[in-house]
């Protein structure tokens, strides 16, 4: 590798000893992408245009040398010939690498070959890459490698690249279909001066002018329905949150949700639009609305399942989910670490433990129980149980929503309940103004969460959530770690 860097150093020197800037500020001519430039092969008369993009191969014959340039759009190939272009010609002979950036302009056409090719009578370089791309043949593949060197990933697997334009249309779409039902799309803080929303580990950090302790919000949701409490009717975010918890196929510490809440209605009408919201992505970014995950080919048509949590736990588990004592012994049965773990926490391992694996189709879970979710409204019949749901696909929680609990004393008891467990993924402390707004009044409500990138997921077909994430989280390499701790130690 060293070798290949000081030749790419030296013909950067090269070109700065003759005059030529590798880096120049800006393009000499308008360009045309080159799927465009493609596509317009057929024209009569044929166009002279210019195209830019990276190089990604050469053939030498001496007097001819032909380029492979790629640019977002697609592939195109380049013939620069001596005769055309001397300068230019030599240029690509002496100081171009697989994997500099080049403008060239020229006229249309096809080759010998039948190939469409753009013959190159003017250009430069824009950018001379000082390293060279991953071997061309066997390319990128190693899932740690990649996604620690995503930009190398996406130059050498034009599928991944392709993965993350439709996430970007994804979630346009699902901005269009949100706002066409008259939602606001609103922002609310990252940084919260009382982890809320979830169960989950917050981030915590420290604002120097203030003198003041902060959290990475684990999520919106406090901050959104006190939009509600003022008056917004229909309210949705689409943002980061962090949770401090481990890394997995489908975990990441920082995530993409979507957060909605809309007044007026409960978790029925919230269901019936996540179901019209996946089933209608899925009709526009799958092959006939199924998706293959491993050897799991699954459907998304809708109408999906329904079932209760205490049908499915009787089902999978063959107990009742309300007595607690048979819910650890089966816990147990299954070898499953439930030591010091309250009984909701315990029903909760059962549940992903016992009923997860069978939950391949897509399927709601409706009725959760009254101790595992804090900010649902009691179903009237069962004030054990509440009106919540959450949309599992190929046994992963894709979705989680409920009637909004608006009573601010029933509130105020579930917050200090939650406090009183000293449960570390809890609250910490009540947060009092939440509860004063809910004290002027909330309107009965249904809210939302889905995971953006465990819906990309399911709609591309992946098993690690890092296929749809540019930049997941990653344990440092040694060397990374070396060279930060000599950084810190310099400074």
């Amino acid at each position: 590798m060293s070798d290949f860097l000081d030749e790419r150093q030296k013909k950067r020197e090269a070109l700065l000893a003759a005059g030529v800037d590798p880096y120049p500020p800006r393009c000499g001519a308008e360009r045309t992408p080159i799927a465009e430039a493609r596509a317009r092969v057929e024209e009569d008369p044929l166009p002279t245009l210019t195209v830019s993009g990276r190089v990604l191969r050469r053939r030498d014959f001496g007097k001819m040398v032909f380029l492979t340039l790629m640019d977002q759009s697609g592939e195109i190939q380049i013939m620069v010939q001596k005769k055309a272009n001397e300068d230019l010609h030599r240029l690509v002979r002496k100081s171009l690498d697989d994997g500099d950036f080049l403008e060239i302009s020229g006229e249309l056409g096809k080759s010998k070959t039948g190939e469409t090719t753009v013959f190159a009578a003017s250009g430069g370089i824009l950018s001379k890459a000082l390293r060279p791309l991953p071997e061309k043949h066997h390319g990128l593949k190693n899932l740690d490698l990649r996604t620690r060197y995503r930009y190398l990933d996406l130059v050498a697997n034009p599928e991944v690249r392709d993965s993350f334009v439709v996430r970007s249309r994804v979630i346009h779409d699902l901005r269009v279909l949100l706002e066409e039902r008259g939602f606001l799309e609103v922002e609310t803080p990252l940084l919260h001066p009382i982890a809320g929303g979830a169960l989950a580990r917050p981030f915590v950090t420290h604002h120097n002018t203030l003198d003041l302790e902060l959290y990475l919000r684990i999520a919106p949701e406090l901050y959104l329905k006190r939009l509600l409490v003022g008056g917004l009717e229909r309210v949705y975010e689409i943002g980061r949150v962090f949770r401090n918890e481990g890394i997995s196929p489908r975990h990441n510490p920082e995530f993409t949700m979507l957060e909605l809440y809309w007044a007026y209605v409960d978790y029925e009408a919230v269901l019936q639009l996540t179901e019209d919201l996946i089933v209608e992505l899925a009709k526009r970014h799958t092959a006939d609305q199924t998706t293959q995950i491993g050897e799991h080919t699954i459907s998304l048509k809708g109408p999906f399942r329904r079932a209760s949590y205490a049908d499915l736990i009787r089902e999978h588990a063959g107990v009742d989910a309300a007595d607690e004592q048979a819910v650890a012994a089966k816990a147990r049965e299954l070898k499953l670490d439930i030591a010091d773990l309250e009984p909701g926490k315990v029903l909760e391992e059962l549940f992903d433990a016992a009923v997860l694996p069978h939950l391949l189709e897509p399927t709601f879970v409706v009725f959760y129980p009254k101790s595992i979710s804090p900010l649902s409204k009691a179903c009237p019949d069962d004030g054990t149980l509440v009106e919540r749901f959450e949309l599992f696909i190929n046994g992963w929680e894709i979705a989680n929503a409920f009637s909004e609990l608006n009573d601010p004393v029933d509130q105020r008891e579930r917050f200090e309940a939650q406090v009183a467990s000293r449960d570390p993924e809890s609250l910490a402390e009540i947060d009092e103004d939440y509860l004063r707004a809910l004290e002027h009044g909330m309107p009965p409500a249904g809210g939302l969460g889905i995971g953006i990138d465990r819906l990309m997921m399911i709609l591309g077909g992946f098993e690690s959530i890092r296929d749809t994430i540019l930049f997941p989280l990653r344990r440092p390499t040694e060397e990374e770690l070396a060279t930060a701790t000599e950084g810190a130690g310099s400074s």
